[in-house]
């Protein structure tokens, strides 16, 4: 996939310049260890205009990722929220993936970061994992020990593992990786949040050894609105194996039904299902349609 062409201008330190002629230093302790951290936000042609999707949120948590690791955010949000929009402008885009980036300047210690960089790119994007409902696996790797790393910052480095997770299931034959955590409970999949249906409820695993995504809090937030019972526990692979359906969720996945884990399918018929409810529900929320109806 093609992420900018000679015309794509992006966001770097306060200006706006062509994406090709930004260079990039060889000697940035990002680009050797990983320091560094990022957020994926989503912009939707709704008929109030273009809107970028819990806007706020998201460059909090970015702030909030860049204290987590000692790196000094000296960016204003509001700001950089104006600058977003003006960067979809330039770049005549109406729906679209949103990429800010802090980035550590030259620094080959092991010590605090050098000086911190702001890059915020944008492209047409679809749901990263499709429509279809997926075929997950368990993975042979393992979600990261929150007592090694901070598990709810946005870091770099952290989606080594995600990388290495996804590929193994996709040359397994499986369309994405379940990973469990350090005691053997489910997490998430290698970047989206995990949701499991049960006897009418939802089950989601408890925060703690997941990454808090904004759209899994925007989930359980539509399932208070619907009455949707919504239980956050550690969920075992036992317990997948009693669910009746399932799906995953995320700004770049949105909201994506799973057919099967390793060799359990589910049994609820996906249109059925309370995820086919909420993901219709989400569809309208993030698109600004106000006067709608959702039948459960």
């Amino acid at each position: 996939m093609q992420y900018y062409n000679h015309k794509t201008q992006v966001y770097l330190n306060g200006k706006f310049v062509y994406a090709a002629d930004t260079g990039v230093d060889l000697f940035s302790q990002t680009l050797h260890y990983g320091y560094g951290v990022f957020e994926g936000l989503r912009a939707y042609n709704t008929h109030n205009g273009v809107r970028i999707f819990k806007a706020e949120e998201h460059f909090d948590r970015l702030q909030q990722s860049c204290r987590a690791l000692s790196i000094d955010y000296k960016w204003n949000n509001r700001r950089l929220i104006e600058d977003t929009y003006h960067l979809l402008e330039l770049n005549h885009l109406r729906n679209a993936y949103i990429r800010p980036l802090v980035y550590c300047g030259p620094n080959m210690k092991l010590s605090h970061p050098g000086e911190p960089h702001l890059m915020i790119a944008a492209w047409e994007w679809s749901a990263v994992l499709g429509e279809r409902l997926l075929r997950l696996c368990t993975s042979n790797y393992q979600r990261h020990n929150p007592n090694s790393i901070h598990t709810e910052a946005k870091v770099t480095g952290h989606y080594v593992t995600s990388i290495l997770a996804s590929n193994d299931a996709k040359q397994r034959g499986y369309d994405e990786a379940l990973l469990l955590d350090h005691q053997q409970y489910i997490a998430q999949t290698s970047g989206a949040n995990f949701f499991l249906e049960r006897n009418g409820k939802l089950f989601t695993p408890a925060t703690g050894n997941i990454f808090p995504g904004i759209t899994r809090q925007t989930v359980i937030g539509i399932c208070r609105q619907l009455g949707i019972e919504l239980v956050e526990k550690q969920l075992t692979l036992n317990d997948v194996r009693n669910g009746t359906s399932a799906f995953l969720c995320g700004t770049a996945t949105e909201i994506v039904g799973v057919g099967s884990i390793d060799h359990i399918t589910f049994e609820t018929d996906w249109e059925d299902s309370i995820g086919a409810t909420i993901k219709r529900f989400y569809r309208n929320l993030v698109l600004e349609k106000e006067n709608y109806e959702v039948i459960i």
